[in-house]
């Protein structure tokens, strides 16, 4: 007889951090991929979800898609998580007029 083996694969998720100072300066872990920035938004995806991060004079000093760490500075007005189902046809406008 066949010995079958089962052999499991364990995703490891990158531990998923926001650390903010003084609103000004933002660090993101956990981070997969950038869909967007501009110096109004920037948008993210996370293990946790969609990262909006809103606010003026945005700017990402670094960026590791390898170890998925994102940092930031700017005036920060606001952070949410949104979204991150892709339905076919609906883009990033599509979501940010919902």
């Amino acid at each position: 007889m066949e010995e079958k083996k089962l052999i499991r694969t364990v995703k490891t998720e990158t531990p998923h951090n926001l650390i903010m100072e003084n609103r000004r300066k933002l660090s993101v872990s956990g981070v997969s991929d950038v869909e967007s920035f501009n110096e109004d938004e920037i948008i993210l995806h996370t293990d946790m979800g969609g990262l909006l991060i809103k606010g003026s004079g945005l700017h990402i000093n670094k960026l590791s898609v390898e170890i998925g760490e994102v940092s930031l500075e700017g005036e920060i007005d606001g952070i949410d998580y949104v979204e991150t189902k892709k339905s076919k046809g609906a883009g990033i406008l599509s979501r940010m007029f919902r």
